[in-house]
């Protein structure tokens, strides 16, 4: 009984531990050399990864490369419009720790020497925002990442691939007193505490970002959201190991 009353509190009716139903689509783009659409629930990221062959100025002769990532929102992934960030002739602080996060995340499982003076860039474009962008944009950009290297790899451009593990992310938080995971947008913007995982199919962490929007949280909670962060990973590195067969 206490698990229908704790599922029942959430908007989407979904239990505490319950991933929204996520889907990975890949080969969305004709030209990209990888490329993935996420769904995370309401949340559709469009992850394309492009290869190139030059490196950044302040790599150049180091034999190896480098994974980087561009995170946007179309004006319309939102309730209201927003305004382009180009129209406003910067990226805001948001957009550029976003973007960061997910070129740090991907770079963490990919082997730069192996890689070899070439640079790797996945671009994260939201086309519907509910929540957890950040999560899904790590997530598919993982599949475009790995379909890249796939193409490059039956081009022999790499005696092997550089690529040692999968990665993923999710986000948990409280809500309403309860420890649950893979927020949307209407529990994220209640929680009294948000956090996001970020880690990798070997269970390694890469990751943690987390505040207490109200009150602090205590470190048993911090337990609770990291246990059903690694639950939720799980499910996600089984759900890209499908979705590449």
């Amino acid at each position: 009984m206490e698990d229908t009353k704790q599922a029942a509190s959430r908007p989407s009716k979904r239990a505490p531990a319950d991933l929204r139903p996520v889907q990975l689509e890949r080969g969305v783009s004709k030209y990209a050399e990888g490329s993935c659409l996420v769904r995370f629930g309401d949340t559709r990221v469009l992850c394309t990864a492009s290869l190139e062959t030059s490196v950044p100025p302040w790599l150049r002769g180091a034999g190896k490369g480098w994974v980087t990532a561009e995170y946007g929102m179309l004006p319309r992934a939102t309730h209201e419009r927003t305004r382009r960030e180009a129209a406003g002739g910067k990226q805001s602080g948001r957009t550029l720790e976003i973007q960061r996060l997910v070129g740090r995340s991907l770079r963490a499982v990919v082997d730069m020497k192996a890689l070899g003076e070439r640079q790797i860039v996945i671009d994260c474009d939201v086309l519907q925002a509910d929540g957890g962008t950040r999560t899904a944009a790590i997530t598919g950009g993982w599949v475009a990442l790995r379909d890249c290297i796939e193409w490059m790899m039956a081009r022999q451009m790499m005696p092997k691939s550089p690529l040692s593990d999968h990665i993923a992310a999710v986000s948990a938080g409280i809500y309403r007193g309860t420890p649950v995971l893979d927020l949307d947008y209407a529990e994220d913007s209640e929680a009294e505490t948000d956090a996001n995982f970020v880690m990798t199919g070997a269970g390694g962490i890469v990751e943690i970002q987390g505040t207490a929007e109200g009150a602090p949280f205590s470190e048993d909670e911090f337990g609770a959201l990291m246990a059903l962060a690694k639950s939720g990973i799980k499910q996600l590195v089984e759900l890209q190991k499908l979705a590449i067969l």
